[in-house]
């Protein structure tokens, strides 16, 4: 027996409830494997971009349900088997309280559940046959002989082929292997690296001159493919401990740290291998520096949910050579931190209902390369219509001292801007499309001319662990350098999920 999932409804009867939770629920487990999941965010294989999203969400944190299989996924592109109708049917009901409910659910609701519990009792005792014969049996023996039943283990490569002007056809790869270590109260996160270093038109146009704007520019990411130039020796790319020390307050700590992970989030633009290609249009290059963020280092994030307001203070420091004694140190150049203010008006019930509204204030001060670094920035988006949402992000900054990378002296004002729209389910469910515009660094006394920057891209997502993205990009006076004729590129960026 197989369900196909759909979200249609706002305000669900009991039924309704138990129907949306039975058809999408997916493979029962017992519950003394794992803790229940109470966050979308903690399931493996379900992303902002994914067309189902707000409905998973829901399920999770609004009704209460936990619909993760025993390896924390949700697996919602396989059939449903009875066992499970009967299973999460159970889980449903058991979730009622039917004494003192007639004002709250119609009799015509619990005599069609109690048709239902009719109907799937022999399954249902036949599941619990199974959970307590063999299943719990079977994890007991694993739990005994298991190498480690505490860490799980997620794998991404991305391989890219891209063509593009003045540049020859390329293959760009990328490898990541994330290994998630429970602990009492926390979590280590740890993340290897490898690609093939391979470039792209982009990076080549960049690197042909200072970079100063490329994927991997001294001054700030505005360049083409994220994955680009990516070592090909296998090295450490995240490592830190996440753990909650009050109810809304968690704090990240450890050598290696990204200030993308924690910052300058957005769910139409934020994840290079869903959505847009380019780390421009992932972050904000004034708030998110690029000499830090790339390399990572050693320091700290923190998310913090204000209580009884819509408000979350997110905050991130990271220093590239923290590591360093010698030269740099955790506190010294090549270091930025972040502080950040996010308004979500999901958390107003009754206003944006229909519509939700996300926008972020932030703060960044760094210091690299003996330039001293400050910007303010605006992350907004919105969820305009089911399928349609608009993002922006904004950034003023300043740029001051001698720059050793650069071996001249600075004294910028630079801006920065970026706009796009995303589509969803459209014209195939489950699909993201997007078209995004901006300029990474405006600046009168950086070049003699300004870089624009401007990608298409249609993620085809075949499978749970498939897609398939077309991309078109293209960049005008790359490096803010006039003699930069108009760069287009076409990739086809394909990433694969185990």
């Amino acid at each position: 027996m197989s369900v196909e999932c759909r979200w249609y409804g706002k305000q669900l009867s009991i039924v309704a409830i138990a129907t949306i939770a039975i058809a999408c629920i997916p493979t029962p487990v017992c519950s003394q494997t794992r803790s229940p999941i109470n966050s979308v965010d903690e399931l493996s294989d379900v992303e902002p971009g994914d067309w189902a999203y707000e409905a998973v969400r829901s399920l999770v944190e609004r009704y209460d349900l936990d619909i993760a299989d025993a390896e924390g996924r949700f697996r919602g592109n396989r059939p449903l088997t009875r066992y499970e109708f009967a299973y999460i049917l159970a889980q449903v009901v058991a979730q009622l309280d039917v004494s003192g409910t007639e004002e709250l659910v119609a009799r015509a609701d619990l005599e069609t559940v109690a048709r239902l519990l009719a109907s799937y009792r022999d399954a249902t005792a036949s599941l619990r046959d199974r959970l307590d014969n063999r299943i719990e049996p079977a994890i007991n023996t694993l739990e005994r002989q298991d190498f480690s039943n505490t860490t799980q283990l997620d794998g991404q490569f991305v391989l890219a082929i891209t063509d593009g002007a003045e540049a020859n056809p390329t293959i760009v790869d990328r490898l990541r292997l994330t290994l998630t270590t429970g602990f009492d109260p926390g979590m280590l996160v740890t993340r290897l690296e490898v690609g093939n270093n391979g470039g792209d038109a982009a990076s080549f146009a960049h690197n042909r001159d200072a970079n100063l704007l490329g994927t991997t520019g001294l001054l700030a990411g505005g360049g083409g493919l994220d994955f680009t130039e990516v070592s090909d020796t296998l090295h450490l790319d995240r490592l830190y401990f996440r753990f909650q020390p009050f109810e809304d307050l968690e704090v990240a700590i450890g050598p290696k740290i990204a200030p993308r992970d924690f910052v300058d989030r957005n769910s139409l633009a934020n994840n290079t291998t869903i959505d847009f290609s380019s780390s421009f249009f992932a972050n904000n290059p004034l708030i998110i520096q690029n000499a830090v963020d790339r390399p990572g280092g050693a320091g700290l994030g923190l998310t913090w949910d204000i209580p009884n307001l819509p408000l979350v203070l997110n905050a991130a420091y990271a220093a590239a050579d923290g590591g360093d004694s010698s030269d740099g140190g955790l506190f010294a150049d090549r270091a930025s931190g972040t502080i950040e203010l996010e308004f979500n008006s999901d958390d107003l019930p009754g206003i944006f209902d229909d519509r939700p509204l996300r926008v972020r204030l932030q703060y960044t001060h760094a210091d690299i390369d003996d330039t001293d670094i400050d910007a303010i920035g605006i992350n907004a988006e919105w969820q305009y219509a089911e399928r349609f949402g608009l993002f922006g992000r904004f950034g003023l900054g300043s740029y001051n001292g001698f720059n050793t990378a650069l071996g001249e002296e600075l004294d910028l004002s630079p801006r920065t801007w970026a706009v796009g729209i995303s589509v969803r389910n459209w014209p195939i469910p489950g699909n993201f499309a997007g078209i995004a515009l901006g300029q990474p660094f405006i600046a009168r006394d950086l070049g003699d001319a300004t870089q624009t920057n401007f990608e298409a891209f249609y993620n085809l997502q075949l499978s749970d662990r498939l897609s398939v993205t077309p991309i078109f990009s293209a960049i005008d006076n790359a490096d803010n350098d006039g003699d930069n004729d108009l760069l287009w590129q076409t990739t086809l960026r394909t990433v694969f999920s185990f």
